[in-house]
Formats: structure tokens, sequence, C-alpha cells
């Protein structure tokens, strides 16, 4: 890999870093040029992690700024949501696995709406809207939660919240001693 690329990835706060319980404030067009390229390094980022979805707090940016790739292994399928917001929600709920770049290595089951309907706007402003049903659904959903400083383990009982976020903590500690 090439300085250029190694420049290009962004560090990925951990819980329990505070950025990552802020609310992101709403995208203008005069922030395009800066947007453009986070994204771009939002993208090399999760690729690199590797995960399919990141949100802009969690490179420590205060934005409503998204980047998902549901298909990174297979045809790349790279989507920039900016200003995303969920218009519609089935009332069906669906549970599913969860991971979260910035709380590695933790899994749990979240229960959320099993389809949604996700208004945006692309890098070139255009308003646009995506549907999206069990991974999409599931993906969209907890990257917008990122931009109102909501993370997965807050859909979790206090037991299971703790007992994840101690095992994180452990797991941290023990990353910082190597």
């Amino acid at each position: 890999m090439s300085a250029a690329n190694d420049a290009s990835i962004l560090p990925i706060l951990i819980v329990p870093d505070p950025v990552l319980r802020k609310t992101s404030r709403a995208v203008t067009p005069d922030d395009l040029p800066f947007v453009r390229e986070l994204a771009a390094k939002m993208f090399a980022t999760m690729y690199k992690a590797p995960g399919i979805g990141l949100a802009a707090p969690q490179v420590g940016t205060l934005l409503r700024l998204v980047v998902m790739d549901l298909a990174p292994d297979k045809m790349p399928a790279p989507i920039v949501l900016i200003n995303p917001e969920v218009v519609a929600a089935s009332e069906e709920k669906a549970a599913r696995e969860e991971g979260c770049l910035s709380l590695p290595e933790q899994y749990a089951d979240v229960t959320r709406p099993a389809r949604v309907k996700v208004k945006y706007r692309d890098l070139d402003w255009v308003e646009r809207s995506v549907e999206g049903e069990e991974l999409l659904a599931a993906c969209l959903q907890h990257e917008i939660d990122h931009l109102n400083g909501v993370l997965f383990v807050d859909y979790l009982s206090s037991l299971k919240r703790n007992i994840l976020l101690r095992k994180l903590a452990k797991e941290q500690k023990e990353k910082a001693k190597r």
C-alpha cells in the first residue's frame, strides 16, 4: 500500500469516546467539497477495517454523512448518504446480529423495523431515496443512529449492554498493553 493510501485511512473512534454520543449537524451545500473528500477517506477506512457501513461521527466528524457498501467482496455497490432520514418504517420487526467498527469484535441481536425507506442527498446534492429490508434495512438504521449519538448496544437490555461494554473495555485495555 502506498503512503498516499495510508493517508486516506482515518482513525475509527472506539466506545466510550464521547463524540460517538453527540448529534451530528446537517450537511449544507457549502460543505460538499469537504464531504466529497471525507466520503472517499471514509470508504477507504471502511474497506480496510473491514466493514459494510461507516458514519462520519465514527471518524470524529459530526456531520450527517454515511457511507455503505453491502457487497464489498462481490460486486462493490458503494452508496453515500448525506442527511439521511428514515421517512417510513414497517410495523413488522426483524432481529439480526449487529456489530460495529466502534465496538470491535462485539456482536448482539438487535430488533428493528424489518423494512425502511430513507431519503437522502447524494454527492451531487440530488435528493434520492432507498428502500431496504433485511441487511440493508438494518444497516441504514444502524448508521443513521450513529448520526444521532445512538449505538446498537442501546437497544439491548442493561445487563447485556453492560456485559458487552465491559468485555470491550477489557479487550481494549489488553490491546493497549501489546
